[in-house]
């Protein structure tokens, strides 16, 4: 499904989008206040959605909050330029990436294709097959529906998060980089002053909490970036 969902006031720049991503093989519903971008959002029409935070009757972080009570839809938040707290905030509710305004129209489809592909599920997967399982200690990742179990509860991560977590998993006890995790994990590379990797780490740090004797699970290394703990080993 290539029907994304653009919630912007800015009718003028709906209709150019419209059109660009038309050309670009997308299908594109646009609606301009938060109110209908949380009905349209938690419908099931879209692959993704398209999030400015400056809206009339609710704000873009108010919108995300209320889609993700029902839905994990990933969506690209549109923030303006040098607005370091809109993507914390975004991020840390749960947007998968952002994209500061004005942006390159170039720019905006690699992101929205970058998204979609990193949350595409294989098709020949199924939920009980345990060759598309990835386990570590009291840690089971679903690789087929994205379900995230660890010590026997069931935690809801975001695609994007998921991404982050089972790239930090599958390499376990390796230090990556913040380029690489990047990289790796949200399918771009690391530009000066960019933040999403850290909050989307930090997300999955929050929700996965501490091993059952208490050890942290992700350990940060200042400068250098983040890996999955074994054993207790460098927390």
């Amino acid at each position: 499904m290539n029907r994304l969902l653009l919630i912007d006031d800015d009718r003028e720049l709906c209709e150019l989008l419209v059109e660009y991503l038309a050309i670009e093989g997308f299908d594109v519903d646009a609606v301009h206040d938060g109110e209908s971008g949380v009905e349209a959002a938690i419908e099931g029409r879209h692959s993704l959605v398209l999030l400015d935070v400056t809206l009339p009757k609710l704000n873009g972080f108010e919108v995300l909050k209320r889609v993700r009570k029902h839905s994990d839809i990933p969506v690209l938040m549109l923030t303006a330029r040098g607005d370091d707290v809109d993507r914390i905030i975004g991020l840390e509710i749960g947007a998968d990436d952002y994209l500061p305004k004005p942006y390159n129209h170039r720019e905006l489809v690699a992101r929205i294709k970058a998204i979609l592909r990193r949350v595409e599920i294989s098709a020949e997967s199924t939920p009980g097959d345990y060759s598309h399982r990835l386990q570590l200690e009291d840690l089971d990742l679903n690789l087929a529906n994205h379900e995230v179990t660890c010590s026997g509860r069931i935690i809801e991560f975001t695609a994007t998060e998921f991404v982050v977590l089972k790239v930090l998993v599958e390499r376990a006890g390796e230090l990556i980089s913040r380029a690489e995790l990047t990289e790796l994990a949200l399918d771009r590379r690391l530009v000066q002053y960019d933040r999403a990797i850290d909050m989307h780490v930090s997300n999955v740090r929050r929700k996965l909490g501490a091993k059952p004797d208490g050890a942290p699970r992700l350990k940060t290394v200042r400068g250098s970036g983040y890996y999955y703990i074994v054993n207790g080993a460098g927390g």
